[in-house]
């Protein structure tokens, strides 16, 4: 703890153990909820996502080829592994490609247009306009438009979450908000007002402008407000991944077990989607798979918070940090405390990126794969390279990297990541 505390507060890149971790933790108590989480939410929420499938395909061109499904490809990346230098005695090099996620382009698609859609078939069924074994595609008529109209869909965002949300809010008809500090990124703000999206920028950082947009929310009775931080619909929604990564695996002929454990690299803002994912994945996958969350160095929030005492929500500015980072999706200063409820006994580690690092793995897999992510979905290439000699990274081992965000970055912005990698 010592160590771990000054490399914390002198922003070193570095790996924490959790040494709370129990390898066959059963159902994880979210504290504040009424109801320990069970699998059977997580298979409620791909359920839902199954009955809009035929609406997202109506609504979404990209979506018409998957027939309304939102999923990413397993893919291996043995040109990323050689270039990283990782040896196969370490395991076997994958990503998970949510940087290609349609509509939304980021990880946040899962979650985020899960709530939605959630909080949009309430309405429609206590409205009458949707019968429970119902055509979902009924709910683009012009008398469903307009009675979702009557409501608005708010959420605070440091971007890509506010992608998800505003898209899918506005698509359907909602007034669509979103929340975020003046140092989001420019072009993610500008695509929002492009969908309709209205966009309120708040001085200070994520923290403040999500503190403000719940105050204004909870005075609208109309309106919805979806909290990154306070969620249970976007967890659940984000640990359906497991399910379609479980199934992913078997069609790989890859096993998850003692002698092929499974270790997943998730890079962490607030903790929301890295924690239902890795909750989902601890669920379906049991005690071999080991998920690793990664944050920059000046934005350690998740490790802060899993390293504080019970009953404690520090901020990474306790320690001294800045909370600045070019990796704008994980600049946040206090984890969800949900999040890391639900992590305690079940998160295997957490890890650091210095900023450049993140540009120069960006780089590295643009020339390598040819695939284009934002630097906050490079954090987890470092995860590998902190764990090659750990007893885990066996040559059975699978090490899968999420790639949480890129799609939809301008190819002017992509050429300036390139640039600042150091090579």
């Amino acid at each position: 703890m010592p160590d771990t505390l000054a490399n914390l507060r002198c922003a070193t890149a570095q790996l924490w153990i959790n040494p709370q971790r129990l390898a066959s933790a059963a159902a994880v108590n979210l504290g504040e909820q009424p109801l320990a989480l069970r699998t059977a939410d997580m298979h409620a929420a791909q359920d839902r996502l199954a009955r809009f499938a035929p609406l997202l395909a109506q609504l979404f061109p990209e979506l018409v080829a998957s027939h309304g499904q939102i999923e990413s490809a397993l893919i291996p990346v043995p040109a990323m592994q050689q270039a990283l230098g990782l040896p196969l005695a370490s395991g076997r090099l994958w990503v998970k490609a949510d940087h290609s996620l349609p509509v939304a382009g980021s990880i946040k698609a899962r979650g985020g247009f899960h709530e939605v859609l959630e909080w949009a078939e309430q309405l429609a069924l206590q409205h009458g306009g949707l019968m429970a074994d119902g055509d979902y595609r009924t709910l683009t008529s012009d008398d469903a438009r307009a009675w979702f109209a009557r409501h608005q869909v708010a959420v605070g965002s440091t971007g890509n979450l506010g992608m998800a949300i505003g898209v899918m809010a506005a698509a359907l008809g909602f007034r669509a908000v979103v929340h975020m500090s003046t140092d989001a990124k420019a072009w993610k703000k500008d695509r929002l007002r492009q969908h309709g999206v209205a966009v309120i920028e708040h001085t200070g950082d994520y923290e403040q402008a999500v503190a403000q947009g719940r105050q204004l929310a909870h005075a609208d009775p109309t309106c919805h407000f979806v909290d990154d931080e306070r969620s249970v619909s976007l967890f659940v929604g984000y640990s359906a991944a497991a399910l379609h990564l479980q199934k992913q695996l078997q069609d790989q002929g890859m096993a998850v077990d003692a002698q092929h454990p499974l270790l997943v690299y998730l890079p962490c803002g607030v903790g929301g989607a890295p924690s239902g994912i890795a909750w989902g994945l601890h669920q379906v996958l049991g005690e071999h798979v080991h998920c690793f969350f990664a944050e920059p160095v000046q934005s350690p929030c998740f490790l802060v918070q899993m390293m504080a005492a019970p009953g404690s929500h520090p901020s990474v500015y306790d320690y001294g940090l800045t909370n600045q980072t070019q990796a704008d999706g994980l600049a946040i200063p206090r984890a969800s405390l949900l999040a890391a409820k639900a992590m305690r006994s079940i998160l295997a580690g957490v890890f650091t990126v210095q900023d450049p690092r993140l540009f120069d793995h960006l780089a590295l897999l643009h020339a390598s794969e040819g695939m284009r992510i934002e630097p906050s979905a490079a954090a987890g290439f470092s995860g590998p390279l902190h764990l090659r000699n750990h007893a885990l990274a066996s040559a059975g081992a699978n090490h899968v990297v999420w790639t949480t965000g890129g799609l939809l970055v301008p190819d002017a912005q992509f050429q300036g990541f390139l640039q600042q990698a150091t090579g």
